[in-house]
């Protein structure tokens, strides 16, 4: 008699999801899973991630675009609000292929900041290299703070 040792939910299984990795669907439930995520995901709106820092008094606003020409990217100050739109067109090499897996997001992103009253909107500076878009956004002169001399 031969005994076969099944992995139970919480020992050696990695996919808590599945009892029995000797499930003959086991292959197609994993391709579907994830066809179908990557499907969701591609056709969501995605958002880029931003990093706000601040250095000699500046905002800065660091966005992660790669794969983003330059062209695709619009910046809109309105009012106190910055926002950053743009789109990640699929690559053109890849138009024809039938995707195998694909983990990378494409498509229209928009991401908007309400900015504090002390940035100066007329300073605003933007640079992008590298697939990294930065933005400065200086203090308003008379915000920053100044050292009074006290007279006796």
């Amino acid at each position: 008699m031969q005994v076969r040792r099944v992995p139970t939910h919480n020992s050696e299984s990695s996919q808590e999801n599945y009892p029995s990795v000797y499930s003959p669907f086991r292959l197609f439930e994993d391709f579907y899973r994830d066809w179908m995520l990557q499907a969701t995901q591609r056709q969501a709106e995605w958002k880029p991630p931003v990093d706000i820092l601040e250095k000699d008094g500046n905002l800065i606003l660091c966005t992660e675009l790669p794969g983003v020409n330059e062209e695709d990217i619009n910046l809109k100050l309105e009012g106190t609000v910055l926002t950053i739109k743009g789109e990640k067109k699929q690559i053109p090499d890849s138009v024809g292929y039938s995707p195998y897996r694909i983990e990378s997001c494409y498509g229209p992103f928009n991401r908007s900041f309400t900015l504090p009253d002390s940035v100066d909107p007329g300073k605003v500076t933007a640079q992008y290299k590298n697939g990294i878009l930065t933005i400065t956004l200086p203090p308003k002169p008379e915000v920053k703070p100044r050292s009074i001399k006290v007279n006796s």
